[in-house]
């Protein structure tokens, strides 16, 4: 265990037990303000100029928060989520305690990613940061509620770059997917099964419509740029109906896929609408589609030129979105590096080593007394 790493490990234990997760059936979530509370002080300790913390609703309802604090005259930020999802079944542990062995911390969060934010806490008592802010923002996990109100406020202005933290398992990530969710649902007239060949059945409508999105994934599962073949496109859920002899008046399918960079968005949007006319001609109903989720794909623009700011760790394309897209979105080229590992995130008995910690710090601390890219 090295220095660094206990260090970290010691200032994301805290952090752990305050809990910022997302509500869920019979669960009304943390509080996002209440760990922007607990770092206020510890980056005033640390020589902030400048401490705002503001109170942004989540998305999708309850409130959500970020903490922002700059050195100097920022050109670059470091930029981490506090929000957690809520503890996956088969935790073997208290998710909100975290414990230590073999070199490991555990607890809900530790990668993903209040891991990083501990990291740059212990960063700045190696190096002092200059001209740089750090931007520890809510609503990440179900919205992007607390970084598009951090973007419109203005704060942004004069920042060229953008380090986002997420567990990429000591790697660079220079693009990544983006994710499109989707509903449709059928209404009818509901009744009794006895009816049913005469009637709507909006569970078999939708069941062809499943089946033709999976249809249209299998075909383009080797297309794409290096790296990120197919869409992973998902048929997540099918819901209606309560009982065997009931035709449900109401059915909904959920689906999601996750674009590349570069992905033709309007053939896309052009395709699934002839799939969803099809479905609604051969199950003889009307078809609402409705986009619930709508993230951007990502990619630096100068990956190089970024890669080489980190100084090291290798440059590569990862599946899963991160609020990079929105910092590229913004005109600040950014690029996704931190610890632990993403298949240990949203799992249960999720942990971060206390190497990958050090690791970190040790890395944040030389950008901070490095500066900009």
């Amino acid at each position: 265990m090295t220095a660094l790493g206990l260090r970290a490990a010691a200032l994301l234990a805290p952090m752990v037990e305050i809990k910022t997760h997302h509500p869920s059936a019979g669960d009304p979530g943390g509080n996002e303000r209440a760990l922007c509370d607990h770092l206020a002080p510890l980056l005033d300790a640390r020589g902030a100029d400048e401490i705002v913390i503001a109170d942004v609703a989540r998305g999708h309802g309850g409130p959500g928060a970020y903490i922002w604090a700059r050195w100097g005259t920022p050109t670059w930020i470091l930029n981490v989520h506090i929000d957690t999802v809520p503890a996956n079944r088969g935790w073997t542990r208290d998710p909100w305690t975290a414990t230590i062995e073999n070199e490991t911390l555990w607890g809900l969060g530790s990668a993903d990613t209040k891991g990083a934010i501990a990291c740059a806490l212990a960063a700045m008592d190696v190096a002092r940061p200059t001209d740089m802010a750090v931007l520890f923002s809510g609503d990440e996990e179900r919205g992007t509620a607390a970084m598009r109100a951090f973007l419109a406020g203005g704060r942004a202005a004069g920042i060229t770059a953008a380090l986002v933290a997420e567990p990429t398992s000591r790697q660079a990530a220079v693009r990544h997917r983006g994710v499109l969710a989707y509903t449709a649902t059928v209404r009818g007239v509901g009744g009794h099964s006895s009816k049913a060949d005469h009637m709507p059945k909006p569970i078999a409508a939708l069941a062809r419509l499943a089946v033709a999105i999976d249809e249209l994934a299998k075909a383009e599962v080797d297309r794409g740029p290096d790296g990120m073949h197919g869409l992973c496109v998902n048929v997540a859920g099918l819901e209606g109906g309560v009982a065997f002899n009931v035709v449900p008046e109401v059915a909904t399918l959920t689906f999601s896929l996750r674009p590349y960079p570069g992905f033709d968005r309007a053939a896309w949007n052009a395709r699934l609408a002839a799939l969803v006319a099809e479905a609604e001609r051969a199950g003889g109903m009307a078809i609402a589609l409705d986009l619930v989720t709508d993230h951007a794909p990502f990619a630096a623009r100068d990956p190089e030129r970024l890669a080489t700011w980190l100084g090291g760790p290798p440059a590569v394309t990862v599946d899963f979105w991160t609020e990079a897209a929105l910092w590229a979105e913004a005109g600040i080229d950014a690029i996704v590096c931190g610890p632990g590992d993403i298949g240990h995130a949203h799992a249960a008995d999720e942990h971060v080593t206390l190497g990958d910690l050090s690791w970190a710090t040790a890395l944040y601390a030389r950008l901070f007394a490095k500066g900009a890219p």
